[in-house]
Order: C-alpha cells, then sequence, then structure tokens
C-alpha cells in the first residue's frame, strides 16, 4: 500500500537523520566553545545578496522542510494515521495534552515577566530526534507505538506551525496585506491547477517560490508558505506516482541530511561561558526545561488517558497507559521546531541563545530519560493492560 510504503520510507529517514542532528549538534557546540569560534561563527555571518547565511537557512530552506511536513500531513490525512474520525483521534488528543500543558507550565513560570511570549517552545517536538531514539530500542517496539508517536509528532508540527502563523510574525516587517494577499492569489490559482488536474511540476515550483518571496514580505514567516503550497499539490491516494507522493520521497534525503543538520549547525553555535550565563533568565530556563520534561509527557498521558476513557478512542494493540508515558516523554525532545520558536519569540540575542540552550539540555534529559523508560516499559511483551 502506499500509506504503509511512504510511513517505511518516512520513518527510516527520520531515524538516521535524527542520529545526524544529534553529531551536528555536537559538533557545532564544540567547534563554538574552541579557540575556531571566531571563524566558525564567521561562516553563519557570510553575506549573501544582503542576508547573513542564517538568514537563508532559516528563512529560505526551512520552508522546504515545512513544505515536506505539509505534504506528509496530507498524506496521513488522505491515507494514514489520520484518514479516519477513529485513527486520528487519540494522536489529536494526545497532541493538544502535548501543547497545552507544557504551554500553561510555561504561563505559570514567566508570567509577568518580558520573556513570555516564548510559550510556544515548549509546544514542540522533534520527530526525527524522537523516532531516532525510539528506533535505538530496536525489535521490542510494537509498530503500534511507532506509529502512534508518528502521528502524534506529526500532529504537534501542525500545532507548531498554526502556533507560529498566529503569534509569530516576522519580527523584522509589519504586516502588509497587500504582499500577503498576492501571495493568498497565487496559492488559490495553485489550487485551481490542482483542481483542473495539471501535473506539471514546474508550475507547481514556480508558484510555490512566488508564495515564498510574497509571505516572506508581507509579515507572516515565510515557511508557512511551505505548508500551504503542499496542500495545492495533487495527490491521489492509490497512485504511489502522484507527484505529492513522488515530491515526498524525492525531499526526504536532502531535508534529513542537508536542511536539518544546517539549521542544526547555523543554531547550536551557542558558546557557553561566563558572560553568557550572566544573563540566564530563571524564568525562561525553568519554564522551557519544565514544560518539555514534565509537561510534555503528563500533557499526552492525561489527555489520552481522558480520551480513552470517554470511550472517544481505543488504545492500539500492544500500547498502555504506560507506554504513551514513556512515548509522551520523548515528546519532550524539542529541538527543531523549538528553537526555530525561540528565534521567533525573543529579539534580545541573550534570551535567544538561553533558550536554544535550554532546549538542548531539557531535550537531551527527554532523550536519556525515555530511552531507559521505555527500554524498561517494552520488557514484557505481553502486557497489553492499561
Amino acid at each position: 500500500m502506499l500509506s504503509t510504503k511512504l510511513f517505511q520510507d518516512f520513518f527510516k529517514s527520520q531515524t538516521s537523520g535524527g542520529i545526524v542532528l544529534i553529531f551536528c549538534t555536537l559538533f557545532s557546540l564544540i567547534l563554538a566553545n574552541s579557540p575556531f569560534a571566531s571563524s566558525y561563527h564567521g561562516i553563519w555571518e557570510v553575506d549573501i545578496f544582503g542576508h547573513h547565511l542564517t538568514h537563508w537557512i532559516n528563512d529560505g530552506l526551512m520552508a522546504i522542510f515545512f513544505f515536506l511536513i505539509g505534504l506528509e500531513l496530507k498524506r496521513e490525512i488522505f491515507v494514514g494515521e489520520l484518514s479516519s474520525i477513529k485513527k486520528a483521534t487519540l494522536p489529536i488528543f494526545a497532541a493538544l495534552g502535548g501543547m497545552l500543558i507544557p504551554a500553561f507550565i510555561f504561563f505559570l513560570t514567566n508570567n509577568g515577566t518580558d520573556t513570555i511570549s516564548g510559550f510556544g517552545i515548549p509546544m514542540a517536538t522533534d520527530i526525527a530526534f524522537a523516532v531516532a531514539i525510539i528506533t535505538m530500542l530496536g525489535k521490542r517496539v510494537p509498530l503500534s507505538l511507532k506509529i502512534f508517536l508518528t502521528a502524534l509528532a506529526v500532529i504537534d508540527d501542525l500545532g507548531a506551525i498554526i502556533v507560529i502563523a498566529l503569534f509569530y510574525p516576522n519580527p523584522e516587517l509589519p504586516l502588509d496585506f497587500t504582499q500577503f494577499g498576492i501571495a493568498m492569489a497565487i496559492l488559490l490559482v495553485l489550487f485551481a491547477l490542482n483542481k483542473a488536474k495539471v501535473k506539471n511540476t514546474l508550475f507547481y515550483i514556480v508558484g510555490g517560490i512566488a508564495v515564498w518571496w510574497f509571505m516572506l514580505h508581507s509579515g507572516i514567516h515565510a515557511t508557512i508558505a511551505g505548508v500551504l503550497v503542499a496542500f495545492t499539490i495533487p495527490f491521489d491516494k492509490d497512485d504511489a506516482k502522484s507527484l505529492s507522493a513522488k515530491m515526498e520521497h524525492a525531499l526526504h534525503l536532502p531535508v534529513a541530511f542537508i536542511i536539518l543538520p544546517l539549521f542544526a549547525l547555523a543554531n547550536t553555535a551557542i558558546t557557553i561561558d561566563g558572560g553568557s550565563l550572566a544573563h540566564f533568565s530563571i524564568p525562561l530556563a525553568s519554564g522551557i526545561f519544565l514544560g518539555l520534561v514534565i509537561g510534555k509527557p503528563i500533557g499526552i498521558t492525561l489527555f489520552t488517558f481522558i480520551a480513552v476513557k470517554l470511550g472517544l478512542c481505543e488504545l492500539p494493540t500492544a500500547v498502555n497507559f504506560k507506554r504513551v508515558f514513556g512515548v509522551g516523554i520523548l515528546g519532550g525532545i524539542g529541538f527543531t521546531m523549538s528553537i526555530f520558536v525561540s528565534m521567533l519569540a525573543f529579539t534580545d540575542p541573550d534570551y535567544i541563545n538561553e533558550a536554544k540552550l535550554m532546549i538542548l539540555v531539557a531535550s537531551l534529559t527527554a532523550a536519556v530519560v525515555g530511552f531507559f523508560t521505555l527500554k524498561v516499559l517494552l520488557t514484557d511483551k505481553q502486557d497489553y493492560s492499561n
């Protein structure tokens, strides 16, 4: 089946991609705190057509990452784990809990401070890292648990995209309705081409770039254009050769092994010294750490429990609430999305660096604790009770 093959390809690319991200992050942190730090930082500040290299990565290449997320989400809605109310209810409730509870914890710890705008930081889950960690547990992990984690993370990504669109406009530009209107008009043209069954890739590439360009200058973050354009791409649930399926397949490897590693290298070049720690904000640090490490597993497990007990959905075979809690801990691996949101939430570079540092600490904690928790919980393969 198309959905099965795409899921396997997706899972494999996310697994190896997550491992690459880990090495890139460690490499970046080491160089940023080495005698070569100045030269390393200089690489990302190279000017290209009036913008730093980091800017092109974050606002340009990451739009392709969000485009892939849009394609994956579209596939899940049509033929995957979100293709029916029965399938979608459980991961939707789990993802809602995994977003709302961390945001609430951040609000409690940062209310009344100038860091309250970072509430969206602990709401995100990094699917590549989470999948990489759960894969390290080997064959003991039931397929149903992998699918639950993947569906949860995909919905979590959608939630993060909505939060970015609603609460984090481009900090460098005021909202320009003219530019936004042009972007929407081009999107309507692309939807019309889809309805007319036009499958020429060039039209969608040129149109997608145009949407990105006008969205970039509209004051709304340009990466949102990637998700919107993805939903204009022709998709046929019975045809593995549909344009959407071919694009998704073609982008998996470049995103996993080029775009996300570049993002990690450019955005984790954090210098850790006495000066950087002198600005340390306890509310910001505690909000991120507690939101990701504590809020994620509590929110995911609590909302899953409520949904099941209300009879709105059922736990899949080989999944119980203990294992949901273990997956919830892995949900605390924020990384890519969390770092992305932190750069939109703050303009103060000290707050941005502190947020990035705490995201790394929290994500590492969630990865280690989640790995060993699931290792224990998955020892008895016969215990599927709630």
